[in-house]
């Protein structure tokens, strides 16, 4: 349909609406918001109820003053298998997809620097560093049924007329426009109009209304292949203090780093009696987001009595610069659109690019942990971490988003973390347990619901060194849209992970 080079007036088009519409959504935020727990074995198996503990590289990560508990220098690398199940549940129809994924997900170590006078103020203090991959996003998810209500053509319908201000597009610019010279939103009507999913009301150049071209009898079979990979990562630059033996302070400059690839390949097809008009359609779509971010810890733990501690810890918002692109395909089945084409009843567009879009800013909550624990000597420990974070705080940085933010305010809310962590030690094994709870952060407890995990493991120590081996199984249920906006029927997603975790730490 590139058949003119399009005319300085279109270009001004586009931009003015590239400001209107975006790839992203409120559900892109709250992916960089989103914990997951992650780390060394020990701290896996204890549910990183480790706020008042310390003593674990991993630790710094919850409380930063926890790395001056360590005695000696002290070094961990760990390796983990992420096994994730997900059963999505369709208009009734089921479906389980498996995935697994290895990962060198941790290293780390911390220094030790004691302090020879007994009398002095500052005991010892402690450097430290730990990489970690804080979420991996290894996942796949096959959504399929029939749906008796509405057909994935209110996408495209919904791009091409647009709502409330935004004004359709013109019919000039769908049979005109260069792809790349289109912003997002015009760029999903431009293949929807290639498809032959609706058509213009009138044949007038000026045109910005449209009808969908799919029956409006019968059902609608879907299927939606979604497959994500990547990570998050940061890198915590540590130290921390002992002060009068009984009192650790900390602080943490944390760098943050994420490469995320989503696919996805979204089928449809109808039983229209009739058997005319569309009969099925293909969207691909493939979108990479990658960048960095920065955030800071401070924390403080107090020995009370030698046995128990408590802890208090506060986690900066995190502010995150990404870069966004996508590669979309489309194709469709309709032996009666094209009367000058009765050839061929398959139409494919495929514009054969990348788009690049401008970087944007997220920032995430910040997040508060009070912590208690009770050591029972050298026989064990027993320790609960609680944490809040705000997640209406979370918003993009950037003006164009105005009406996502509000979307995230409006939606979203403070949720709740509980953390509980055991450890029995017998001479060099070491047992230990834990169970974590989390809140869901909407105000619906649907769109992502309450997470529940169980946690436990063992260790065993040689003479200056120790092997531990985690297991930790987590679920959520969520509801995963088969597109964004517009067609807004999702499936729902009861995710289950199964992960293993193996370390190793030396003592220096």
């Amino acid at each position: 349909m590139k058949r003119v080079i399009v005319s300085v007036a279109f270009i001004l088009a586009a931009v003015g609406t590239y400001a209107q519409q975006d790839l992203n959504t409120a559900a892109d935020a709250v992916r960089y918001a989103t914990d997951n727990l992650t780390g060394t074995a020990r701290f896996r198996a204890m549910s990183g109820a480790f706020g008042a503990v310390g003593g674990d590289i991993s630790a710094m990560n919850v409380n930063p003053a926890g790395s001056a508990i360590f005695n000696y220098n002290t070094g961990t690398a760990s390796l983990s298998n992420y096994s994730t199940s997900n059963e999505s549940n369709y208009f009734g129809t089921k479906n389980t997809t498996n995935t697994n994924a290895f990962d060198l997900n941790q290293l780390g170590a911390v220094f030790v620097f004691n302090n020879t006078n007994e009398d002095a103020v500052m005991n010892k203090f402690t450097l430290g560093f730990n990489y970690e991959n804080t979420n991996s996003f290894y996942n796949k998810m096959n959504a399929r049924g029939t749906n008796p209500n509405n057909s994935i053509d209110q996408y495209f319908l919904r791009n091409a007329n647009g709502i409330g201000n935004e004004g359709g597009i013109y019919l000039s610019t769908l049979q005109n426009a260069y792809f790349d010279e289109l912003s997002f939103m015009n760029q999903q009507a431009y293949l929807g109009y290639n498809a032959y999913i609706f058509d213009p009301v009138t044949t007038d150049g000026n045109n910005s209304v449209y009808t969908s071209n799919v029956p409006n009898t019968g059902n609608y079979y879907h299927e939606n292949y979604t497959s994500t990979r990547g990570y998050n990562g940061k890198m915590a630059l540590n130290f921390a203090t002992q002060i009068k033996q009984r009192f650790y302070l900390g602080a943490n400059i944390n760098f943050h780093f994420t490469d995320y690839v989503k696919t996805t390949s979204l089928y449809e097809d109808n039983n229209n009696p009739s058997g005319t008009g569309l009969q099925a359609i293909r969207f691909d779509n493939e979108r990479y987001t990658y960048g960095g971010g920065f955030s800071l810890n401070l924390g403080g733990i107090v020995k009370i009595t030698e046995q128990l501690r408590a802890g208090v810890a506060y986690e900066s918002p995190t502010w995150y610069r990404l870069q966004d692109e996508i590669t979309q395909r489309i194709s469709s089945f309709c032996p009666e659109c094209d009367a000058n084409n009765i050839s061929n009843d398959t139409f494919v567009t495929n514009p054969g690019i990348t788009f690049v879009f401008d970087d944007h800013t997220i920032k995430t909550p910040s997040k508060w942990t009070g912590s208690l624990a009770y050591i029972f000597g050298k026989n064990g420990l027993i320790s609960v971490d609680y944490s809040i974070k705000d997640f209406s705080k979370t918003e993009f940085r950037n003006a164009r988003y105005e009406a996502i933010n509000q979307e995230l305010s409006d939606n979203m809310t403070v949720s709740g973390e509980l953390r509980i962590g055991a450890e029995y030690r017998i001479k060099k094994l070491s047992l230990r347990g834990g169970y974590r709870f989390m809140e869901s952060p909407y105000k619906d407890g649907r769109t992502m619901g309450d997470l529940t995990s169980y946690t436990g493991g063992l260790g065993y120590s040689f003479a200056n060194s120790r092997i531990d081996l985690a297991y930790a199984w987590l679920q959520r249920k969520s509801d995963a849209p088969l597109l964004t906006s517009g067609f807004t029927d999702a499936a729902r997603v009861t995710g289950t992970n199964n992960n293993v975790t193996l370390s190793y730490t030396i003592d220096l």
